[in-house]
C-alpha cells in the first residue's frame, strides 16, 4: 500500500499537470480570436494610358551608296606616283596618281609638228587655188587644172583637220597620265603600285561616293506595308552608339528563297575613320513607325518569377491576388501590359517583388506627385 505522503506527492503532481494544460489551452484561443498581422505595407495605384512609340526591328547589311571604280584611261605607261590611301577623303578632280608622262609628251610634240606641216601644205594649196580661179578667166590655166588646184586645197584642209585630232588626242593622253577623282568620297580600296605598268581599263582605286553609306534592313513579306519611304528609323553600330537614318525606299521584289524584302535607308555620311557605322557591318535597328496608346504600369509594379511576369491584385480583404500578364512595348519605368489585365484594377506599386499570393498586406496613400516643372529659355 501506498502511504500518505506518496499519494499526496501523486495528487499534487497531476494537479500541477491540469493547470499547465488549461493555460496552453486559453493561450492557443487567444491566438486563434487574435487579429491577422500584415505581412508588408505596400502602396497600389491603378493602370494608366500612355501614348507609346511604335517600333518594327530588322538587321541588315551596311553598305556603300554607289562605289566608284577608279581605272586607268592610259596603256603601256608605268605608275610614277600614288597620293592617296585607303581611307583618305578626296575631293572631286583631286589627283590620285600620276603616270610618267615622258612618251606621251614626245607624241604629243610629233603630232605638233605633223600640224605646222600640214598647215603649211594647206596654206600653200590655198594660195595655188586662189591663183588657178584668178587665171581660170584667162585661159592661162585649163578646167581641170583649176580644179586639181581647188582639189588640192581642200585634201590640205583635211589633212590639217586630222593633225589637229591627233594633236587632241596625244593632249588627251597626257591628260590622262594623271588619275583624277571622279567624285568627292573616300577611298575603300586601293590596287595602284607604283611602277607597274598597267593597261587601259586596269583598277586602281574604289571609291565610296560622297561618303554615303546606306543600311539594307532585310524585313519579313508582312511587314512591307507598314513601312512608308522617309520613315524615321535608328541603326545600332558596333559600339553601341546610334545613328539616324531616313528610309529611302523599299525593293520591288521579294527574295524567292528567304521571303524577306530590302529596305534601303540613307545614313549620314561617314568621312572619318572613327564613324561609328562602316561598309560591310552587320547592324541592327528599328524602324519608327509613329505612336499609339497603351495600358501601362510600373516597372517595380511587375515580378518576375519561372521567366512570366506577375503583378499582385488588391482585393477588398486587404488580400493580394497573384496575376499573370503579358508585357510589351516600354517608355522609361513605364512597360505596357498587352494582355491579362484591367484597367481600374488596382495593383501593389511598392513592395511586389516580395509579396506572396494571398498575402495580407497594409495599404498606404501613394504619396503626391511633384508637379511637373515647366521648362524655360
Amino acid at each position: 500500500m501506498p502511504s500518505s505522503t506518496s499519494r499526496i506527492v501523486f495528487i499534487g503532481s497531476a494537479a500541477l499537470l491540469s493547470l499547465l494544460l488549461g493555460a496552453c489551452g486559453k493561450d492557443d484561443d487567444k491566438k486563434k480570436n487574435a487579429p491577422a498581422t500584415p505581412a508588408l505595407t505596400v502602396t497600389t495605384a491603378r493602370p494608366s494610358t500612355a501614348s507609346l512609340p511604335v517600333k518594327l526591328g530588322a538587321n541588315g547589311n551596311v553598305a556603300a551608296w554607289q562605289e566608284a571604280i577608279v581605272g586607268s584611261e592610259s596603256g603601256g605607261l608605268r605608275l610614277l606616283e600614288v597620293r592617296v590611301n585607303v581611307g583618305d577623303v578626296v575631293r572631286k578632280g583631286e589627283t590620285l596618281a600620276v603616270f610618267s608622262a615622258d612618251t606621251v609628251n614626245a607624241d604629243v610634240g610629233q603630232a605638233k609638228a605633223a600640224l605646222q606641216e600640214a598647215q603649211a601644205n594647206a596654206a600653200e594649196a590655198a594660195a595655188n587655188a586662189r591663183r588657178g580661179l584668178a587665171l581660170k578667166s584667162s585661159g592661162a590655166l585649163s578646167e581641170q587644172q583649176v580644179t586639181q588646184y581647188l582639189t588640192a586645197e581642200r585634201t590640205a584642209a583635211a589633212r590639217v583637220a586630222a593633225a589637229k585630232a591627233t594633236l587632241t588626242q596625244q593632249q588627251l593622253r597626257l591628260q590622262h597620265t594623271q588619275v583624277l577623282a571622279p567624285d568627292s568620297g573616300i577611298i575603300s580600296a586601293r590596287n595602284a603600285t607604283v611602277g607597274a605598268v598597267v593597261g587601259v581599263g586596269t583598277e586602281l582605286f574604289r571609291l565610296i561616293r560622297q561618303g554615303r553609306l546606306e543600311w539594307r534592313a532585310e524585313l519579313p513579306a508582312s511587314d512591307i506595308g507598314r513601312v512608308q519611304p522617309g520613315a524615321r528609323v535608328r541603326v545600332k553600330g558596333a559600339n553601341g552608339s546610334e545613328v539616324l537614318g531616313k528610309v529611302r525606299t523599299v525593293a520591288p521584289t521579294v527574295d524567292a528563297q528567304t521571303r524577306t524584302t530590302l529596305v534601303y535607308v540613307d545614313l549620314p555620311p561617314a568621312l572619318s575613320s572613327n564613324a561609328p557605322l562602316k561598309a560591310g557591318m552587320f547592324a541592327g535597328g528599328e524602324f519608327e513607325l509613329g505612336a499609339s496608346n497603351a495600358l501601362t504600369v510600373p516597372q517595380q509594379a511587375i515580378a518576375v518569377r519561372d521567366g512570366f511576369s506577375y503583378v499582385f491584385r488588391l482585393n477588398p480583404d486587404s488580400r493580394v491576388s497573384r496575376v499573370k500578364i503579358d508585357t510589351g512595348r516600354r517608355l522609361g519605368e513605364r512597360i505596357e501590359v498587352v494582355s491579362g489585365l484591367a484597367a481600374d484594377t488596382p495593383i501593389v506599386i511598392q513592395g511586389a517583388g516580395f509579396l506572396n499570393d494571398g498575402d495580407l498586406v497594409r495599404n498606404v496613400p501613394a504619396p503626391a506627385a511633384a508637379p511637373a516643372k515647366v521648362a524655360t529659355r
